[in-house]
Parts: C-alpha cells; sequence; structure tokens
C-alpha cells in the first residue's frame, strides 16, 4: 500500500472511532455537550466536513508508526482517538487563551458558546483522552497500557509548558534563541513524538525503537514549526492557507524575527519600536531576507528534517514483513508531502 492507500482506509476508520467513542463516553442525558463536542471535531454545524476535522496528522502518524513497528494498525485505533482527543482539547483552549475568533474557517467554541462552556469542554476531551488509552488493555498486556498513560501525560505537560511559554514570551519585545527551542518543542514536537512512540508501542517495537520512532517525531515537529515559521513571513498566502503579514503584524516570536533580533541590524531596531502595521510587512521581511534570516531559516529546517529522517530510518530499520515495510515507506512520504511546503 502507498500513502493515499493508507490514508483513505484510515481516515474513515479514524473518523468512525472518535465519533463511536465520542457517543458511548457523552451521556445522552447532556445533547447540548455532544453538540458542541460533535461542532468542534468537524462533524456538525455550518460548514462541517473534511475541512473543518482537519487533517487527523497526529492519528494518521499513530497507526503508521504500530504496522511499521512491526503490529496491526488497527490495534492501535484507541491510541489515534486519545492522541486527536489531546490534540483537541489544546485547540479549544489555545483559541480562548490568544482570542481566536476562527478555527478552521469557522467560529470557534468560545466565541458560539462562550468561553467558560468552552473551558468545560477542553476540560471534557481532555478527561475523554486518558480514558480512551485505556482501551488498549483489550488487546495490550497491563505493563504496555501503563506505559502508554505515562507517555500520554508525560505529553500532556509538555504541551502545557510550551503553552505557558508562549503566552509568557508575549510580553516580552526581545528573545535570545535558545528560547524558541523549549517553547517549540512543547507546542509542537511532543505531541508529534508521542503519537510515533504510542504506535510503536503499540506494535510491540523494542524500547531501541520506541526511542528512535519518538526522536522520529520530535525531530519532524521541530523541523514543521521552522519551515512554518518561514512560511509565515515569506509563503505564499494561495498556497499556504494564512497570510503571509500575519506572523509580523502579530508580533509572534518566530525563528526568522530571533534571528533578525539577535542580528541587531535595521530589523532589529524597528521591531523595538513597537507594532507593525501591514503596510511595513513587505520592507521588513525584505530586511529580514538581506540580514541573512530566509536563508537560516530554510537551512535550520533542511537540517532537522535530515535529522527526522535519519531517526526514523533507525526506527523501520529492516522491516520484517510487507505491511510494515509500506507502512514505513507512508511514514517517509508523510513526513516529506508535510515539510514539502516552501511555494
Amino acid at each position: 500500500m502507498k500513502l493515499d492507500e493508507y490514508v483513505q482506509v484510515m481516515r474513515p476508520e479514524i473518523e468512525n472511532a472518535l465519533q463511536a467513542y465520542i457517543t458511548r463516553c457523552v451521556p445522552k442525558e447532556y445533547p447540548g455537550l455532544h453538540d458542541m463536542l460533535a461542532y468542534h471535531m468537524g462533524w456538525e454545524g455550518e460548514g462541517a466536513g473534511a475541512d473543518a476535522q482537519g487533517k487527523r496528522i497526529r492519528p494518521l502518524l499513530v497507526l503508521l508508526c504500530a504496522e511499521a513497528g512491526g503490529g496491526d494498525w488497527r490495534s492501535a485505533l484507541p491510541g489515534a482517538v486519545a492522541v486527536e482527543l489531546l490534540h483537541n482539547f489544546s485547540l479549544v483552549h489555545d483559541d480562548i487563551q490568544d482570542n481566536s475568533p476562527l478555527r478552521r474557517s469557522r467560529p470557534t467554541v468560545w466565541v458560539k458558546w462562550g468561553a467558560p462552556q468552552a473551558i468545560n469542554l477542553g476540560d471534557v476531551i481532555f478527561t475523554l483522552s486518558f480514558m480512551a488509552i485505556q482501551d488498549l488493555s483489550k488487546t495490550l498486556p497491563a505493563e504496555d497500557v501503563l506505559a502508554a498513560n505515562r507517555v500520554l501525560h508525560q505529553t500532556c505537560l509538555h504541551l502545557t509548558e510550551g503553552q505557558y511559554l508562549d503566552i509568557s514570551y508575549e510580553a516580552r519585545p526581545v528573545l535570545p534563541m535558545d528560547s524558541y527551542w523549549p517553547m517549540i518543542g512543547g507546542k509542537t514536537s511532543a505531541l508529534l513524538a508521542c503519537c510515533c512512540e504510542l504506535g510503536a508501542l503499540i506494535g510491540r517495537a523494542d524500547e531501541t525503537r520506541r526511542a528512535a520512532f519518538s526522536a522520529f517525531g520530535y525531530s519532524l515537529g521541530l523541523a514543521f514549526q521552522v519551515l512554518d515559521d518561514w512560511l509565515g513571513i515569506w509563503g505564499e498566502p494561495h498556497q499556504t492557507g494564512k497570510s503571509a503579514q500575519s506572523d509580523l503584524v502579530s508580533g509572534k516570536k518566530t525563528l526568522p524575527v530571533l534571528y533578525g533580533i539577535a542580528k541587531d541590524g535595521p530589523f532589529a531596531r524597528r521591531w523595538m519600536k513597537g507594532s507593525i502595521l501591514p503596510d511595513e510587512v513587505p520592507g521588513l521581511a525584505h530586511m529580514l531576507e538581506e540580514e541573512g534570516a530566509y536563508a537560516s531559516t530554510l537551512e535550520t529546517a533542511a537540517r532537522l528534517t535530515e535529522e527526522s529522517m535519519d531517526s526514523l530510518q533507525n526506527a523501520v530499520g529492516s522491516p520484517g514483513n510487507a505491511c510494515a515495510a509500506d507502512a514505513a515507506q507512508a511514514l517517509f512520504d508523510l513526513s516529506h508531502a508535510l515539510l514539502q511546503r516552501q511555494r
């Protein structure tokens, strides 16, 4: 099977498992709560459908890593459900903390139902995530289920630590570049590492291979975020789906910005004066390019991509069967698809 074939088979199974799990766990006497969940997950309401659901990359990583690790991807569906729910808990709370009115071109939960109900919904989704991981007990020994729980709990801590840094950095106009890596390591990489390690654990890979799968996910997350930072300034809006002005105008401490600040040149002097207006963005982007941020950011993304591919090669080794080999190739292809987004 190739990547697109895996996606065609796995994606409906992921949606079915998510819907069945939520229907089973949210009591019928709370229909409004179920409606909020179904709306946020992209299944109901105006604009519902595949675009509102997102690409479900994280559960796909769990399933592919389980298969590449030597197991049956279907046995990893509880893990896939757990990580997707954990991801969505973070999205609900992030939208409130960032005062974001839209999520995937639809009004966010807090806009539709208010911040108090949205906070409560995030708490519900968080709880459901840790209940979902317990379903692994149907196919795995108790010690592996406990290990999966530890991975998920540690990941949640890293997610919230990364969010803490992100919020705290907003009030600081200047940051050393070293401050960037713990933030994106928590906000972006931790969950991708979790997906890959969980999949490998469920696929019964040994500890050495599990560590390599985790390292693959972590470096993949770093590379993805660095490239996203590049796109936030120099990407084409019609292809990236977001304005190239947004990161500079919003004052985000992205890697190119921190690079420019460290250079202490024309960009840094303008940055220190305060808020940037939309009509200043092209000139500031040019300043950053002249100071080397454009090339440096792409070089960093390329280095991290190579690291992630090396870790993936170490993780998959020589697959023992055709299914594992196909899944391993699909992981390489998925990684390249995620990271080939420059134009």
